[in-house]
Parts: C-alpha cells; structure tokens; sequence
C-alpha cells in the first residue's frame, strides 16, 4: 500500500480533537463540482438501459436544486429519499447537499409505521418516493412537517397528495446562489435500528463522508475511472459512502443494479468491465454458485470488498481459483463510523483472514473493559472508536448519544481485541444482533413486533446459523390460552417490519420463556432448542 495523505489534528465538533487528513475537499458538494467540471465527459451512472455522463448528472443535480429551491427548501431542511437504487437517488442527493437540505434515506423495504417513525423523527420536508412504496406513504396529516410529496414512476394509486416527480425539477436561474456547505454540517441521517425498538438517526456530516471516502480511495487503492458496482441499498451507508461517494470521487463510473440476483450482478458486472465491489460475503458465494460463473469474463474485477459477516474460507479459496487477480479486503465499520473504521490490506486475506484489517489512518481504536479502561493486546474488549468519520451523534436523541458516545469515540457494542501488529478481531457481538446477509437485525425490535400480537404472551428472537446468509430470523414464542398460527404470525409482523426483519422459523412453546434467577431470557437455552 502506498503511503496514506498527510495527516494533522484538528478540533471539530467543539471538544473533539481528531486526526485529519490535511488536504481535501471541504464538502461533498465541492467534491462533485470538481469531478464534474473535470470529467464531464466520462460516464458517471449507468442504470438499466440509461448512461449518464458526469455533464449530464450535473444538470440533473442543478435542476433539481432549483426546484427544491422553488419550493422553499432551506438549509438544514430534510428531505426523505424513499427510492430504490436508481440515477434519481443519486442526484436528488447530490441537489439536496448543495443547497445544504439533510438527506434522510430510506429503504423501500421498510414498512409503514418504520417509514412513518423516520419522517416524524427527522421532521422531514420533502418527500421523494418510488411510486411502489405509495401505500407505504403516511398521509401528510400523520407527518405535521411535511410540506410536499413527489413519487417517481407511474402507479394506480398515487398518495392524493403526491405530485409526480417530474414537476420538482427546473431549470437553474442565474440568481441561484447557494452558500457553501461548512464541513460540520449534517449532509444526511442514516437511520440505525435501535436496542430500545425505535431507530436512531445518525448524523453523517461532509466531514465525516469526505474522510471515509479519502479512506476507500487509499486503503482499496481505487483509481481515476474505476468501474464500481451499486449491488447493495444506495440507502444504507455501504451504497452511500462505499461505492456511489468514492466512485465520483475519482471520476469513475457506478453501475447500479436495482435489485441483487446473482446472474445479473455477473452478466452486467462482465457487460461493464467492473473494476470495484462491496459487498456481504453471501453475495459473493451465490455468485459462486452459478453454475455458469466460469464463462463471465471477470477480468477486470480488482478489488472486491466485503464487510458486514466474515468471509467463510471454502468462499475465499474458491475466489481465488476462479479470480486470481481479484483482491479481497475485509471492510468493518458501521452507520456511526460513515463506514469504515479497519481495512485488510491487499494480500493479507490468507494470513489473517481471521480478522477484519487494521485501523485507518485517521481512525483511532481503542479495546476497553467493563471499566472503560485499556486493556492489553490481545485481550478481549469492546471496541471505541474514534476518528473524523465518526459522526457528532444521533438526531435529537440526547440519551441515544450519552449512551452511543464517550468522549467523541463511539461505543460500537462489539468485542474484540487487537494484536501486536494491529490487526483486529471482533469476536462476538455485545449487543442482541442478528446479522442476516449483512442487514443488521436488533432482535429487540422483532421482539416488540412479535408482542403486540393479541395471542403472544412471550417473545423472544435470536439469529438461527445459515450457511449462505450468515443468520436467519427464529422466534420462540409463548401462546398462553391463545390461539394462533405461524402464518398469521408472519403477516403480523411483515405489516410492522422491514420483509428482511420477519421471522422464517417460528417455535411455538409449551411454556414460558427460560428465564435466569433475574428474570433475563436466557438465550442460550433457545439456541440449545435449535440443535435438538
């Protein structure tokens, strides 16, 4: 690896004093300035059948900030992206940073009292959704900020209050100033299911996108006109801040995919020459398992990132045969870290392939005890960690942040140890995770779900072992005198719940839930229930 950019401290977000990098772009609007105005000739989104040059994407993005602009829009204003991965997605996000709106992104997977939650927490605006998501849309009566609402493509049944989205975009009058962005300002919120049920709204600020994607271009060696693939949620920081962000940054091309399968992720990642992915580890093994993988020409394919689960070995050794010039690098980070925090370096999957890299520059990690105290290499802690790319907190949510945050490292939950040379493991999970095919899953806020079912007494979740996505969705639940079937338990929770977030196996018991002599669910002794 080459020697990373030169770095300095600086203070940021009043009492933070962090490690910078000491030369970058001072907002994510300036950074697509630059790249448009340089390589405005080279293809920047391909979606479906539509290739986009960086000119044409600037139009886009200055037509649709003049329209937000028509409306009122301010500065500090958000605006809810209910899209799926599409060229939209991209410029309405790149409209909104330039005349400062916050972006609040959301999955077209989420269900409507989530997506209602998310739009009243944020006291979101604007309102751009995918006209399939209009049933999912909350009346504008539920959601007292929101001004506007304008669906992208045709539907039956458009929201009554929705304006089709071809009538926000105009053309950009010269009187159209907008102040520079400040570093510190929030660009968008990330919304992270929460231990308490309800999710939290991290802060992502040009400050903290700029330095992660300063860190993907130098820890994955990412070069001018790379070919990246958006397989993965544009929503959810990985599609963000991993792929759609890093690519612009170098004048290179995003070829989005709206949907993951893995025939057409390989037909298309060949058709575009794909030099850059990231992805979960299941992705990369469905892959595999096309019986016809070998007659893509995957030649170009350099650096294939992978984050979210570890990477089984039977899936690294097959990669290898069948790609031998394809670099893996593991990629942990979070929501709270902008994405990543460690980076395998090239070459390092065989040795320590056990682990998930070292820290970035800029990052600082730091394994503690129960006591908040460091301990040894090599012992086991939970990871804080600390940098530029660690967001300033969570959106109006003062507990959220005395809980999440110490002293401007973030408290990620998870429990690993570092060694003498730097690399890190994380080696459990402190929080009540499920982790299916790289989508994080608090089994608290299934649990809750579960409960508010007439004929459930007692619900308790854990993550069932799964060969291809890592974990499955299992809930064990008490009945009582109730009457009920795993069924209607599904359609319960597929009303309330995210479709990745519904149980696939349901357990109904005789009896009460295994408690400890404090009345904690154990656990443990459900997992037990799974291998009998």
């Amino acid at each position: 690896m080459k020697q990373p950019p030169v770095m300095r401290y600086e203070t940021h977000y009043g009492q933070r004093l962090i490690r910078c990098y000491a030369e970058r772009p001072q907002s994510v609007d300036a950074m697509f300035r630059e790249v448009s105005a340089r390589d405005a000739s080279r293809i920047a989104l391909v979606d479906e059948d539509r290739r986009i040059s960086y000119a044409e994407l600037e139009a886009m993005v200055a037509a649709q900030a003049a329209g937000l602009v028509a409306r009122g829009c301010q500065p500090g204003e958000r605006i809810g992206l209910l899209l799926n991965n599409c060229a939209e997605f991209v410029s309405l996000f790149l409209a909104a940073a330039r005349i400062g709106m916050i972006s609040v992104p959301m999955s077209t997977r989420q269900a409507l009292p989530e997506i209602r939650y998310v739009l009243q927490q944020s006291r979101t605006s604007v309102l751009i959704a995918d006209a399939a998501c209009a049933a999912n849309i909350p009346p504008r009566a539920e959601v007292e900020s929101l001004r506007a609402i304008f669906t992208l493509g045709a539907t039956e049944t458009p929201p009554p209050e929705a304006e089709p989205f071809d009538a926000l975009a105009c053309a950009p009058g010269p009187d159209l100033e907008c102040p520079a962005p400040r570093e510190e300002d929030t660009l968008c919120l990330l919304y992270t299911s929460g231990t308490t049920g309800n999710p939290k709204g991290a802060m992502i600020t040009h400050l903290s996108a700029v330095h992660s994607v300063l860190n993907f271009e130098w820890a994955l060696g990412l070069q001018p006109g790379d070919v990246a693939f958006l397989s993965v949620p544009a929503s959810h920081v990985t599609g963000l801040v991993a792929i759609i962000l890093p690519a612009l940054r170098v004048g290179g091309t995003t070829v989005i995919l709206r949907d993951f399968k893995a025939r057409k992720f390989l037909e298309r990642a060949a058709a575009e020459r794909i030099n850059y992915s990231l992805m979960v580890p299941a992705m990369y093994n469905l892959c595999l398992l096309d019986k016809e993988f070998e007659r893509f020409d995957l030649s170009s394919w350099r650096v294939a990132g992978f984050g979210g689960a570890p990477m089984p070995g039977a899936t690294i050794e097959a990669l290898a045969r069948a790609l031998p010039g394809l670099v893996l690098q593991n990629v942990y980070g979070s929501t709270e870290t902008t994405s990543p925090a460690t980076v395998l370096p090239p070459g390092a999957i065989t040795a320590h392939s056990d682990t998930v890299g070292i820290p970035l520059p800029v990052a600082d990690i730091v394994v503690v005890d129960d006591a908040g105290i460091e301990v040894p290499r090599g012992t086991t802690g939970e990871l804080l960690i600390g940098g530029p790319m660690v967001v300033p907190g969570y959106w109006e949510n003062p507990q959220g942040n005395a809980n999440g945050f110490v002293s401007g490292y973030w408290r990620s939950g998870d429990l690993g140890s570092m060694d003498a040379e730097g690399f890190v493991r994380v080696v459990d999970r402190r929080k009540d995770m499920i982790n299916r095919g790289g989508f994080k899953i608090y089994s608290i806020e299934v649990e809750n779900a579960l409960a508010a079912h007439p004929a459930v007494v007692e619900a308790a979740v854990i993550g069932q072992p799964d060969p291809v996505l890592g974990e499955r969705v299992q809930a064990f639940l008490w009945l009582g005198d109730g009457q009920t079937d795993a069924e209607a338990i599904r359609a319960h929770c597929a009303a309330r719940l995210s479709d990745y977030k519904v149980p696939e196996k349901i357990v109904f018991l005789t009896g009460p839930l295994p408690r400890n002599a404090n009345g904690k669910v154990q656990k443990t002794e459900l997992r037990r229930l799974t291998t009998v």
